[in-house]
């Protein structure tokens, strides 16, 4: 052992010390298994902030640092996957009714079912077709609300889509909700219903998309965390990624900004 050492340049200390760290229990082993399916859980995009908030949930006793020391052995890493996508764009000039912008980038609703922001994107499937994901969500809870996935961006996706949200909207509110200025939030039809729905309408300036930052915000994340990993071939795959992953996010995804809570923890807790 000792002409072993020598040749090994090791210390003889040093040799037994690992020798014994080696057969040590590893007091880490049951976080190490809870931050593995956590991240695997998240789609992979959890990184230690977020699972060390849901370790302390599970009642794990551990700092953030420990968090990020453990990813690091356990060679998990949170990539987002960003890459150029056209832009859908339905504005063709003022063809019906363009609402005032009521909101002016004041995004600070707190009560939920006061202020809900809608949009509609696109996305390139592998049979050379496009799909449209035409949704509303929640400026507070940022709870994506109803999501409808349809081949066209035509006027009866935006009936469906306020459609699922006469059935989710409590009795009583009267919520603002603010879209961009294309031409299918300015028609007559789109109009009437908002109004006889108790909504009212804003919009956004021509072109300036931070105005309806939060909706930006969420279908960015749509694309970087779900949509943009995976090819998809048809609208039927599509609709069941899309729904599964805004499932994902009302019920699962945490946010640092709402202090760890869910869109919909953050929503019941509004309630109490």
């Amino acid at each position: 052992m000792k002409e072993l050492l020598a040749l090994a340049q090791l210390p003889r200390a040093t040799f037994y010390d690992r020798l014994h760290r080696k057969n040590k229990p590893d007091k880490y082993a049951a976080l190490k298994v809870f931050i593995k399916k956590t991240f695997h859980d998240s789609y992979e995009t959890y990184g230690y902030r977020r699972i060390h908030i849901m370790a302390r949930k599970a009642g794990f006793k551990c700092s953030p640092n420990t968090i990020l020391r453990l990813m690091g052995q356990l060679n998990l890493s949170v990539t987002l996957y960003s890459r150029h996508t056209s832009g859908y764009h339905s504005y063709k000039g003022k063809v019906g009714t363009v609402n005032d912008n009521l909101l002016h980038q004041q995004f600070d609703a707190e009560e939920p079912f006061t202020v809900l922001h809608t949009d509609i994107t696109q996305v390139r499937l592998l049979d050379h077709s496009w799909g449209y994901i035409s949704a509303i969500i929640d400026e507070a809870s940022r709870e994506v609300i109803t999501v409808i996935v349809r081949n066209s961006a035509n006027k009866e996706q935006l009936h469906l889509t306020l459609d699922d949200l006469a059935k989710k909207l409590p009795t009583g509110v009267t919520p603002i909700v603010h879209s961009d200025q294309g031409w299918q939030y300015q028609t007559r039809e789109y109009q009437s219903r908002v109004h006889a729905m108790g909504i009212i309408p804003s919009m956004s300036r021509k072109g300036n998309c931070h105005d309806n930052a939060p909706m930006e915000s969420f279908f960015n994340l749509l694309k970087r965390e779900r949509l943009n990993r995976q090819p998809i071939k048809d609208l039927e795959e599509l609709k069941q990624i899309v729904n599964r992953y805004v499932t994902w996010f009302n019920h699962d995804r945490i946010s640092l900004n709402k202090n760890g809570l869910t869109p919909i923890e953050y929503r019941n807790q509004a309630a109490v």
